[in-house]
C-alpha cells in the first residue's frame, strides 16, 4: 500500500478533500462500517409492542424472522417513550429468547427443595382447585350484621402492562368470584 492509498483511506483525509465536510457520512466510514448490515435488515416483520417491566408503557418494535423474535427495539412513533427504552426495555430480547426462558410449567411442592415439570393441564386444575377451595373456606355472607357475600381467601394484584380492556375483565372476573382485593400495579 503506497502513502498516497494510505492517507486517502484516512477519514480526516477524506473529511478534507471530498464532500462531507463536517464528517458526518461517508467521509467518518470505514470499509469494515460499509459492510455491516443492520440486524433489523432481514426481518419479514415489525411488530408494535409495549414494554412490559414497569408502568411507563414504553413503545417496542419487534422484529420478526421466520416466526422469531430476531429484535426488539424502542419504538420512535411511540408518544411515551419516542424511541428510547431503559436498560431493562432494552435487554427485553431475553424475554423471548434468552437461554434462562422456561417453556413449561415448573411446580415446588410445599417444603419442597426443587423444583418439577408439569402439564399444563394439570397445573390450570390444580389453579382452579385452590381457587375453590379458598373460595370456599373464606367465604362470608356477612360481617356484623351486615350482608356483604364476599371471600378474603382471593385476591388479584394486575400487572402494569395490561391495557384497559384485560383489566377489565380480570376485574370481572375476580368480583364473579367474590373477591374484593382488587389492585392493579399501576396505582402501588
Amino acid at each position: 500500500m503506497g502513502v498516497r492509498t494510505w492517507i486517502g483511506s484516512w477519514p480526516v483525509y477524506r473529511q478534507l478533500t471530498g464532500d462531507d465536510p463536517l464528517g458526518r457520512g461517508a467521509a467518518a466510514k470505514s470499509a469494515g462500517t460499509g459492510r455491516i448490515e443492520a440486524r433489523v435488515s432481514a426481518a419479514d416483520q415489525v411488530v408494535k409492542s409495549v414494554c412490559p417491566y414497569c408502568a411507563v408503557g414504553c413503545g417496542q418494535d419487534v422484529y420478526v424472522q421466520d416466526g422469531k423474535v430476531t429484535q426488539i427495539e424502542g419504538d420512535p412513533d411511540s408518544p411515551v417513550s419516542r424511541g428510547r427504552l431503559c436498560p431493562k426495555g432494552s435487554a427485553s430480547l431475553q424475554l423471548t429468547t434468552g437461554p434462562a426462558r422456561e417453556y413449561g410449567v415448573l411446580y415446588r411442592r410445599p417444603h419442597g427443595t426443587g423444583w418439577e415439570r408439569l402439564d399444563l393441564g394439570d397445573a390450570m386444575e390444580m389453579i382452579a382447585d385452590r381457587v375453590i377451595e379458598a373460595r370456599r373456606s373464606g367465604w362470608q355472607w356477612e360481617d356484623e350484621g351486615v350482608p356483604v357475600r364476599r371471600t378474603l381467601g382471593v385476591a388479584s394484584l394486575g400487572g402494569a402492562t395490561l391495557d384497559n380492556e384485560e383489566n377489565y375483565l380480570i376485574k370481572k372476573l375476580f368480583t364473579a368470584l367474590g373477591a374484593v382485593q382488587i389492585e392493579n400495579q399501576a396505582r402501588v
